[in-house]
């Protein structure tokens, strides 16, 4: 696995919110659901992605922008439209005054607004929990990560615009197997084109020494590592692995590895119900007083705690 794989066990999608938007302008949409994750893909016309603070981003057809963005932001077919409809925590729309819209303005499976022969068509796909392992790379995004269609060739777009109004048995999962692709193919343009804000470790994939010490962590997270293991498998010398990977990636192989191993417990404690003590031998730790200790560490509560935190969510 290497580390854009590393994404499917981070955000991977489980019931994500999906659907396919028609509107007619003037409109504008407000969406307040708190997701730590979104995409929106625009099939036909334009639309603007508009943040607090920051400039408006315009897509077009065949744009996607990956929105990392906690607060409410807004999208809408020009900037300064009047805010037509509002999206809350739930997924629920209704308008400025409470009026619900969602019955009115469906069109058909995951399909929604103002008719099959409105300009603007939007795919929009919404990642209700957030994942740990993906936080490296994630965290780097701007509040919108915007990637034109020119700067990438993937028939995932078409795909998802195809799946999204079926309505068959395991369509679900399909979709959300799709949606995952897709996000991982966008952020893989973006981050192509925008070098310098990838973080370290991405850009050391690179290097022919550090960027493989990285993807057999990646690979491997819960074998015994040691540096100088992992230097023998880079075919280079201990001290000159650690040099190397400290100043290419900012940590030491083993503090890295160790973030990784954590971010892929608190992933696993979140998302099935294994025993601790099975999560510790898959992350590396022998027993699960070790994975707690060092869980406990790095994120303040206890393993039983995260679990349960992420449960209530």
């Amino acid at each position: 696995m290497d580390e854009l794989a590393g994404l499917l066990d981070g955000p991977r999608a489980r019931g994500a919110f999906l659907l396919r938007t028609l509107l007619r302008p003037p409109w504008a949409i407000r969406v307040a659901d708190e997701a730590p994750l979104s995409l929106t893909a625009v099939l036909r016309g334009e639309a603007y992605v508009l943040c607090e603070g920051a400039e408006p981003v315009r897509m077009g057809p065949g744009d996607v922008a990956v929105v990392r963005w906690s607060g409410p932001y807004t999208v809408a077919g020009a900037p300064g439209t009047p805010v037509r409809v509002v999206i809350d925590a739930d997924q629920k729309c209704h308008t400025l005054y409470g009026e619900p819209l969602w019955e009115s303005m469906a069109l058909g499976v995951r399909t929604w607004g103002d008719g099959e022969d409105a300009p603007t068509e939007m795919l929009v796909g919404t990642y209700l929990v957030e994942g740990e392992v993906s936080r490296r790379l994630t965290d780097v995004l701007p509040q919108v990560a915007h990637v034109p269609a020119g700067s990438w060739d993937s028939p995932l777009l078409p795909m998802l615009a195809e799946e999204i109004g079926r309505d068959e048995p395991g369509q679900e999962v399909v979709l959300d197997r799709v949606l995952d692709l897709l996000l991982i193919t966008a952020l893989r343009s973006w981050f192509a084109g925008q070098r310098s804000a990838a973080p370290a470790w991405y850009r050391a994939r690179a290097d022919p020494v550090v960027g493989r010490a990285v993807r057999l962590l990646h690979a491997d997270p819960g074998r015994a590592w040691t540096v100088a293991g992992l230097a023998g498998e880079c075919g280079v010398s201990r001290a000159a692995l650690a040099r190397r990977f400290t100043a290419l990636v900012g940590e030491a192989p083993i503090a890295y590895l160790t973030g990784l191993r954590l971010a892929t417990a608190a992933d696993l404690l979140r998302g099935s119900d294994a025993p601790l003590s099975s999560i510790a031998r898959k992350v590396g730790y022998s027993t699960p007083f070790a994975l707690s200790s060092a869980f406990k560490r790095a994120y303040g509560v206890s393993p039983t705690e995260h679990r349960a935190r992420a449960a209530d969510r």
